[in-house]
């Protein structure tokens, strides 16, 4: 009886203290997400004066964008996605990609030229992934006039900057594997790994799926250690219905490669 009385207290200790890890988890999401301006603090990352390009930065949510910048990260990622997307198993889908662009957890980097003219963004959110607190990229984007420039490489390292400034642990993205450029960008040059989510990880679909997950840790991450908080979760995120999460999670993919073997032309 004793025993028994001893396990059961142990197993609702042990549920107890995930209940409050979670707690804490996403009590920095919903901090990060209260942020008025994430880039505030970092005055030097709101200028890009490089390689021939003279660009403001910004980071607003997507309430406080004119409707019609929004639609213009739409056509920019239609015209640099739609046929990766046809080549892929999802197909595209135009509606569900609008609404994804336009949902009220969005978070947009913006790069203006000196007449306020967008030229590049990227689409991010503050979530909670497989148990941690995450900044998952859904979109890079930038105009072909722009690319090969490093502009590319600059937002994503503000992204990291974003991370590591709001604790998350992580930046997460989805890439296809046939977007060869995109994939070879993100991991040799900025080091991002296959995440323990990924299909190919975590033993759902494998080879069979067209995209990989990857992730780079950030500071908080690293001292946390791998595996914190929720194990292998087949890359399906934890903080959404079930219904949302074809549309949500596989339909995070990233940069415009054109499919002609090159580093992406984007960065």
């Amino acid at each position: 009886m004793g025993r028994k009385s001893n396990r059961a207290k142990e197993k609702k200790q042990r549920r107890l203290e995930e209940r409050a890890a979670m707690d804490a988890v996403c009590a920095k999401v919903e901090a990060a997400n209260k942020l008025e301006d994430p880039l505030a603090a970092f005055p030097v990352f709101k200028k890009y004066d490089r390689n021939g390009l003279n660009l403001h930065i910004e980071c607003k949510r997507v309430s406080s964008l004119n409707p019609s910048t929004v639609e213009w990260a739409y056509e920019l990622t239609r015209a640099n996605m739609q046929s990766l997307y046809e080549q892929s198993e999802w197909g595209w889908k135009e509606r569900e990609k609008r609404e994804e662009m336009k949902d009220e957890r969005a978070w947009y980097l913006l790069a203006h030229e000196a007449d306020s003219t967008p030229i590049a963004f990227s689409h991010f959110r503050f979530d909670v992934e497989c148990g941690e607190e995450v900044l998952y990229c859904y979109e890079v984007q930038l105009e072909s006039r722009v690319r090969r420039k490093g502009l590319g490489k600059f937002l994503i390292q503000i992204l990291q900057l974003i991370a590591n400034s709001t604790q998350m642990r992580k930046v997460m993205l989805t890439v296809f594997k046939h977007n060869h450029g995109a994939y070879q960008f993100f991991r040799e040059a900025l080091q991002f790994e296959i995440d323990e989510t990924s299909p190919s990880m975590s033993g759902c679909c494998g080879d069979d799926c067209s995209y990989e997950i990857l992730s780079r840790r950030t500071k908080f991450g690293e001292a946390a250690g791998h595996g914190h908080g929720g194990g292998h979760c087949g890359g399906v995120r934890t903080s959404i219905s079930s219904r949302d999460r074809h549309r949500v999670t596989l339909t995070s993919k990233y940069v415009d490669w054109k499919g002609n073997g090159r580093l992406v032309d984007a960065f």
